[in-house]
């Protein structure tokens, strides 16, 4: 059975509240899994949440409302679920800013998320996104990548920047392995949730990690790939481009027992 449940500002949602906000183009986000009625890394939720808010709105809603908004929607849906945490403004996009105006919150519940199995493959397009340091709503172009990336005969698709350098993948981060440490592509990305939760569990496991410009002529079919969301924390990539990457288990493993080691508490 499909699971959709919407909230704003805290209390459930109907299709009068939600039309104005239909085509808010001015909002920013943060997604993630809930399993038991507990996430992951809320640290870094609440801090995305609090500064995304502060560049865009100049004032952000307090961390304890922010947990009594996810309390509310995570009671009303099942234990397991994926929730996106939406904070807009009125009088919203197209209109100067209002110093008095009120900050809005849309909390949506759907399913658990089903990630693919992998490994993928990335078409490289040339691609910088605007705020790329915010998640924001909007970004027509990750849906349109994907889709032209399918039409060759790819699974989806990576970015590459104006100077060559691999950024991330459409809604998506990268990471490499050489084989004795984890490389972080060195450019302008959306720093996720999983990236830094596995960032710090990695350091605390005494991983090397290092940040590096990665450009295709860089990689080699020793090197292996993998990309991230808050849906899973490594899924490997065999191919980014026309470039063939090793296929190796105990990476995609690794990343997976870091994650593990996080610990998941109730909001």
């Amino acid at each position: 059975m499909s699971i959709s449940i919407a909230h704003l500002n805290g209390r459930a949602a109907t299709a009068e509240d939600l039309a104005p906000l239909a085509f808010a183009g001015y909002a920013h986000f943060t997604a993630m899994q809930v399993r038991d009625r507990s996430v992951r890394s809320l640290d870094l939720h609440l801090d995305r949440l609090r500064t995304a808010s502060d560049e865009l709105f100049d004032r952000h809603l307090p961390d304890s409302r922010i947990r009594e908004h996810l309390r509310t929607a995570i009671d009303a849906g099942p234990p397991d679920s994926s929730l996106t945490f939406v904070v807009t403004s009125r009088p919203g996009e197209f209109l100067p800013a209002d110093p008095d105006g009120s900050l809005d919150v849309v909390v949506r519940i759907t399913e658990p998320a089903q990630p693919p199995a992998g490994p993928l493959a990335l078409d490289v397009v040339g691609h910088e996104r605007y705020l790329p340091h915010i998640k924001h709503v909007g970004e027509v172009a990750k849906t349109h990548f994907l889709r032209r990336a399918h039409t060759r005969g790819f699974d989806d698709a990576a970015f590459e920047d104006r100077a060559g350098r691999l950024s991330e993948a459409t809604i998506w981060n990268l990471a490499f392995w050489d084989g004795d440490s984890v490389i972080w592509p060195k450019a302008a990305v959306l720093p996720g949730v999983t990236m830094q939760t596995l960032a710090r569990r990695l350091d605390a496991r005494g991983v090397p990690q290092r940040s590096r410009e990665i450009r295709r002529s860089d990689l080699t079919d020793r090197m292996s790939a993998v990309v991230m969301n808050s849906w899973v924390p490594a899924i490997p990539v065999s191919r980014l481009g026309e470039h063939r990457l090793a296929d190796d288990p105990g990476f995609t493993r690794l990343l997976h027992e870091a994650y593990a080691s996080e610990p998941a508490t109730p909001v």
